[in-house]
């Protein structure tokens, strides 16, 4: 059964590109449309108690707190990570705080993959792929590839992303408008800040 989301989560193609802090102790990204439109922002949300954590503890063992928003700063979105010293689970939420679904991250070698799950602990997808060369796909619970994550793109998008440690989220546009494709799609544009709060 279809749900209504906002026009966010209708496009089908993401640019994500990384905002520039000094003495960095959070991390956020701007997500533009095709036409170079800004269309969300993700925000990593601490408290002063988690920032002097950060300069006395790794990464990886903290807990994180994520939020999309759109252009007009709404909440579209949340993923929530407690406390982890082996590999977690985090926790999707909607706009209006509901669990949505929950993602499992594993490693094999240095090839990350991360498991998405529905509200009732459903599988529904996968991302895949080589960190180091930042090429990831995304398959669907038969294992159907439905989008792709990678740091490699032509076209217009060259007129106004020119550095490496930007990427690219595309999905399939037969891929339904459930709420399956909003867990796929805030898995997908938060990777490289899931990645980072895991090294």
């Amino acid at each position: 059964m279809s749900v209504f989301f906002p026009g966010f989560f209708e496009s089908n193609e993401y640019f994500i590109d990384e905002k520039r802090h000094f003495l960095k102790l959070h991390n956020e990204y701007r997500v533009y449309d095709p036409m170079g439109l800004h269309v969300g922002s993700v925000v990593q949300r601490l408290s002063k108690p988690q920032k002097l954590l950060r300069l006395l503890l790794r990464k990886r063992v903290l807990p994180f707190h994520l939020e999309l928003t759109d252009a007009n700063n709404v909440l579209l979105a949340s993923m929530h990570r407690g406390w982890a010293f082996f590999l977690s689970r985090i926790t999707i939420f909607d706009e209006k705080g509901m669990v949505s679904g929950s993602i499992q991250q594993k490693f094999k070698l240095i090839r990350p993959r991360f498991i998405i799950f529905d509200a009732r602990e459903r599988r529904v997808a996968e991302i895949k792929g080589d960190w180091k060369a930042w090429s990831f796909t995304i398959t669907d619970a038969r294992g159907n590839r439905i989008g792709t994550i990678n740091k490699k793109w032509g076209g217009m998008a060259r007129e106004f992303f020119t550095t490496a440690d930007k990427y690219h989220v595309t999905i399939e546009p037969s891929f339904a408008e459930d709420r399956n494709k909003m867990n796929i799609v805030v898995t997908a544009i938060t990777i490289d800040m899931v990645l980072k709060e895991s090294q």
